[in-house]
């Protein structure tokens, strides 16, 4: 039998994600369906959105475990029945403290760095790049992990190494980053779909095996577009939580805590690009994993 939700320890709690402990070197990650902007979490859920987030995290380890290790476990076997279909199984990890973003294209606080200074986190990029345009070739741009409410910090290389001590392990979470980026990049154009770009949280296991771990490859941490309608020069509809940023954006919220309740068209919206996005990539409907694991 599963253990209940309730009997086991909360030991953290972020912005979208729960954490229990299993003992035995394994912990219980738990999907909400809570949503964030600028860091602050929305009173508003989008139903599914969990569901999403751990189907498609699962589908990505699967088709990445050759490229590089991860901290999955198990999507069924051990998980109480109460948040089956939104939670697995990991390995416990001591994590690496920064976050691994890799962009294949200029776009968002990168555009602006660019815009700004010619550069992203450090890196000189051609002249007269265009607001979505694709990158002579993708780029490792790290950035700090902030706490709950603050925001994550572009860094560029020498910043990271300091933060992590360990210019080796360094060097291997970039490699890795950027092979995962190329892996996802290609499945994704095969679906139609451009990867932008994305981050990982990488982090070492009890034998000392470096893994990625928390979420992988999901609209909350990756930058989706349609491949189709592509071109360079402006933004780019995507099926991330763009659609709830651009909402809060012009919604005169001044971006502080507490965020504001999301419309209930806005929350349909996004439920529906989340749902779009899982399909598209899988190649099926969300309810037939559900289904697998008898969610």
């Amino acid at each position: 039998m599963p253990p209940l939700l309730a009997d086991l320890p909360l030991i953290a709690s972020g912005k979208v994600r729960e954490l229990y402990d299993l003992g035995d070197d394994t912990l219980l990650l738990v999907a909400t369906d809570r949503i964030s902007t600028y860091d602050a979490i929305h009173p508003t859920p989008v139903p599914g959105k969990g569901s999403v987030l751990t189907g498609l995290s699962v589908f990505w380890f699967g088709l990445t475990e050759g490229v590089v290790p991860n901290h999955f476990l198990s999507d069924a076997e051990g998980v109480p029945d109460e948040v089956k279909g939104r939670a697995v199984v990991v390995r416990k990890l001591k994590i690496v403290p920064i976050e691994a973003v890799v962009r294949g294209y200029i776009t968002g606080s990168g555009w602006t760095d660019y815009q700004r200074t010619g550069k992203v986190s450090g890196i000189a990029l051609p002249e007269g790049l265009q607001e979505s345009q694709q990158l002579p070739e993708p780029i490792f741009t790290p950035s700090t992990k902030a706490e709950l409410g603050d925001h994550d910090e572009a860094i560029d290389l020498e910043q990271a190494a300091e933060i992590v001590g360990d210019d080796d392990l360094l060097g291997r979470v970039k490699q890795l980053s950027l092979d995962l980026y190329a892996k996802a990049a290609e499945h994704a154009r095969s679906r139609g779909l451009i990867l932008a770009d994305t981050k990982f949280e990488f982090g070492v296991d009890a034998d000392g095996v470096l893994r990625v771990g928390d979420e992988v490859l999901t609209p909350d941490s990756s930058r989706y577009w349609p491949a189709e309608g592509y071109e360079p020069g402006h933004g780019q509809p995507s099926f991330d939580k763009q659609y709830v940023r651009d909402w809060a954006t012009q919604s005169g919220w001044d971006k502080k805590p507490p965020a504001p309740a999301i419309p209930d068209d806005v929350v349909a919206g996004t439920a529906e690009r989340y749902l779009d996005a899982y399909e598209r990539i899988t190649g099926e409907p969300l309810q037939a994993w559900l289904d697998r694991i008898g969610a």
